[in-house]
């Protein structure tokens, strides 16, 4: 059975009891949303994972990092570098997008090393083998759409980004749209591409049943794709993104009755005031089903400090009631993140990951809050250093310059909680 087969019987798997006790609470809890498709846990029944997670309504935000490899830039070793400081920075999972390479190869040993779910978009797979052999990116079979589907979970891949939602329909009703930026998703103009050429549905949609078997043999989530997301905050919140989000219900009623976890994407780049009302819709079309979001990304023009940009929308998307968010790296738009980018972009998304679960009231989060406050007033630097997100920055500041007695050296002598606790008892 799958997790959410499993929960419909209350019946506690491994996962389930893991995710319960590094949630703080009552397995109870988990079995109740697992079974209303209000949250999933990514486990292939293949993958051995020590760190499973649980996305969902009333449970900590999870943060996913995004690693692969591309044309000119193509090292295993380097990946397996990204994998292990994504892991060792916060991230609750990673996604294996490599356009360049043996795929499969690279795909297998990363999801053997991964002690966290691992996921992917198998689109990916067709499109370079395709240009490889000397062909366009969009010239392969139907066949083709369902065989890396299986191939990936076969690899022990944990959840799939399938870009089902881009129907004829929706493309009839969204021609001739005004946007600037027409697709910015990969895997989404791929599968637009191929339709427009070849003139059919997308496989995809039409072949959903085959692919929710598959995704119940192996108990992968499917994660349905925002392929029509919008790359542009002008673009945002109209018809084109629409259009493809309002099919989703089907697609999430279609999965639970097959018995597949299925969890939603989302947008992409939407300007600050539009980002509770994306969240808000997504949750109401999806009928509950978890969040997971690229960002969002507030404004266009942060170029080489996306993550911050991202930070900021994700906190704010995370607490209207996003599940995951998808990180972005400092890199974003303008290269292929090097290991230090995708360190960087765990951070700041693990950052606005907790800033949204104390603004949420996870009890986790404030106790962990109230410990560093406490830590704070005590100047115990070595459990501030271990409460915090990431210490090694912190460390290396109070290296630098340090201060002889208690306090640092930005106010010496004349720190604030210093005098408090000498005279304010």
């Amino acid at each position: 059975m799958t997790q959410l087969e499993m929960a419909r019987k209350s019946q506690i798997s491994p996962e389930m009891s893991i995710c319960a006790e590094y949630e703080g609470v009552d397995v109870k809890e988990i079995l109740e949303k697992l079974s209303s498709g209000k949250a999933v846990i990514p486990k292939n029944k293949i993958h051995k994972i020590s760190r499973p997670m649980v996305v969902g309504e009333g449970f900590s935000v999870k943060v996913n990092a995004n690693i692969g490899t591309s044309l000119g830039y193509s090292s295993l070793e380097e990946e397996i570098e990204k994998l292990k400081v994504a892991i060792d920075s916060g991230a609750d999972s990673v996604m294996v997008l490599s356009t360049w390479g043996d795929l499969k190869e690279m795909r297998r040993i990363l999801v053997e090393m991964s002690p966290v779910p691992v996921g992917s978009v198998p689109i990916y797979d067709s499109a370079v083998l395709s240009y490889k052999s000397g062909k366009n990116v969009v010239d392969f079979s139907e066949k083709d759409f369902i065989d890396m589907v299986k191939s990936h979970a076969e690899d022990g891949i944990d959840f799939m980004t399938i870009h089902v939602g881009i129907t004829k329909n929706v493309l009839e009703k969204v021609k001739n749209n005004q946007r600037i930026l027409k697709i910015v998703s990969r895997g989404g103009a791929i599968v637009t591409g191929w339709m427009i050429k070849n003139n059919k549905e997308n496989p995809f949609y039409e072949y959903f049943d085959e692919i929710l078997d598959i995704a119940r043999e192996y108990d992968v989530t499917l994660s349905l794709g925002d392929g029509m997301r919008p790359g542009a905050i002008l673009d945002a919140t109209d018809h084109q993104q629409l259009e493809e989000l309002f099919v989703m219900r089907e697609l999430v009623e279609r999965a639970w009755e097959k018995g597949v976890q299925v969890m939603l994407e989302g947008p992409g780049h939407v300007p600050l005031n539009d980002i509770e009302m994306n969240v808000k819709l997504m949750k109401k079309v999806g009928k509950g089903a978890p969040i997971f979001l690229l960002g969002p990304l507030p404004t266009d023009r942060g170029v080489g400090y996306d993550h911050i940009v991202s930070a900021i929308g994700g906190a704010l998307a995370a607490y209207y009631g996003a599940d995951f968010l998808c990180y972005v790296t400092p890199s974003e738009h303008v290269s292929l993140p090097t290991v230090e980018d995708v360190k960087e972009g765990v951070i700041a998304s693990k950052i606005a990951a907790t800033i949204a679960d104390v603004a949420r009231g996870n009890k986790k989060a404030l106790e962990l809050e109230k410990q560093m406050a406490i830590a704070r007033s005590k100047f115990d630097w070595e459990k501030m250093f271990e409460l915090a997100i990431h210490s090694e920055k912190a460390k290396d500041y109070l290296k630098k310059r340090p201060y002889e007695e208690k306090g640092c050296s930005m106010c010496g002598p004349f720190c604030a909680i210093k005098i408090a606790n000498e005279y304010a008892k």
